[in-house]
């Protein structure tokens, strides 16, 4: 599948679906269930969100290209769009550390310094 490029346009779209606590939640819970989904039912059960609600963060995920639905049955299943993802990550890291290869290295927690721990 071909890389989309990023847009800032797209990338403020897509930043302003996730400035919210219950979409944030609902599009890290799709990207959880993979390619297989979730419908609308299992997935206000799961973030203990209304249907009226979850319906509402849906739609503005979608809008955003964040997340798709498609019909299976008489349900839809609604799916993180993945590409779109990677999209926005790859516009937001595409000059990270002046274009050369970078690490980034765990901090060492006070606790591994701690010789009684």
């Amino acid at each position: 599948m071909k890389k989309q490029k990023y847009a800032e346009s797209d990338a403020v779209r897509s930043l302003a679906a996730l400035a919210q606590p219950q979409r944030l939640r609902a599009f890290r819970a799709l990207v959880a269930a993979g390619p297989e989904g979730m419908t609308p039912g299992v997935l206000a059960v799961a973030l203990d969100i209304s249907p009226s609600a979850l319906s509402f963060h849906l739609k503005e995920l979608v809008h955003a290209g964040l997340a798709y639905s498609e019909p299976d049955g008489r349900h839809l299943v609604y799916r993180a769009d993945f590409t779109r993802m990677d999209g926005l990550l790859a516009y937001l890291t595409e000059h990270c550390c002046q274009g050369a290869a970078c690490e980034v290295k765990p901090r060492r927690s006070k606790a591994a310094d701690c010789v009684n721990c």
